[in-house]
């Protein structure tokens, strides 16, 4: 109980991450839920915040203009809410890289100067990191099952992060990865993990007819890639000098801190449904 009493009174903040937490679960499940334009409407909002907050990181050490792939990263979110397919998105992105490369070609022909190396991954980063993990949650929501992949990810990933997240703070000791992220240690590691694969077994009473091993799967796969992402986006903010991606949402953040497991993940189940089919 001593270690529960520190571990509240050292964190000003759990009301408003609390209240912010509360939020965000509804309005995803809400959205996941009703589906549709509804959905894609919710996805789109949280992706285009959390590209400007990624460029605006990437503009701590490069002179970068974020319009070109905030439009584009737009266009592909709109693209994949009216069913274009995945070859066209494809061919959109290849398309967005030579734009950027052509408008620097202007620009060195104007200016004398230009960053065409930088431009263009920061593109190409800005669109795989960020757009095309949301886009897949707006097809897994069209697939079969995609109602109840959408909850498993969401579901077991929030269960890896709070589980993760008190169980570290409270029983912490050993360093998972204390040059990255300092905070964080195996105990609360393993705590996630488990918190995930129980919250898959959990989705399985809901949901009977979907396989049990699948859910079990996803959740253990959820836990242990969620927390990996964490880390990646831990090491990007380290690398820019900042300690949030943003500010957009209380006691989080910005939406790259409330949702850098969940881009993983995403990416992760839409690679088992093209895997099962």
């Amino acid at each position: 109980m001593g270690k529960l009493r520190k571990f509240l009174q050292s964190s000003p903040d759990l009301p408003s991450r609390t209240f912010s937490s509360i939020f965000i679960v509804v309005a995803i499940l809400g959205g996941i839920y009703a589906g549709g334009i509804y959905w894609s409407v919710i996805v789109s909002v949280v992706a285009m915040f959390s590209l400007l907050e990624f460029y605006k990181m990437q503009s701590t050490k490069q002179d970068l203009s974020p319009w070109l792939v905030i439009i584009s990263g737009g266009f592909i979110l709109l693209g994949t809410a009216l069913d274009m397919s995945l070859t066209s998105i494809l061919c959109t992105i290849s398309c967005i890289v030579f734009i950027a490369l052509f408008l620097e070609i202007v620009k060195h022909q104007i200016k004398n100067e230009s960053f065409a190396l930088e431009n263009m991954g920061a593109v190409i980063s800005g669109i795989a990191y960020i757009i095309l993990p949301w886009s897949f949650m707006i097809i897994i929501r069209g697939r079969n099952l995609g109602l109840v992949v959408l909850l498993a990810l969401f579901l077991c990933t929030w269960s890896c992060d709070v589980a993760a997240y008190f169980i570290g703070s409270i029983f912490g000791k050993t360093l998972l990865c204390d040059k990255v992220s300092p905070n964080k240690t195996w105990e609360g590691f393993c705590g996630g993990v488990v918190a995930s694969f129980i919250c898959g077994g959990t989705i399985y009473l809901l949901f009977p007819s979907v396989p049990l091993f699948s859910l079990l799967l996803m959740g253990l796969l959820f836990g242990i890639a969620g927390q990996i992402g964490d880390l990646g986006e831990s090491l990007l903010k380290r690398e820019a000098g900042v300690k949030d991606a943003g500010s957009g949402i209380p006691g989080h953040g910005g939406f790259m801190d409330r949702f850098d497991s969940i881009l993983v993940n995403a990416t992760l189940a839409f690679l088992i449904l093209e895997i099962i089919g």
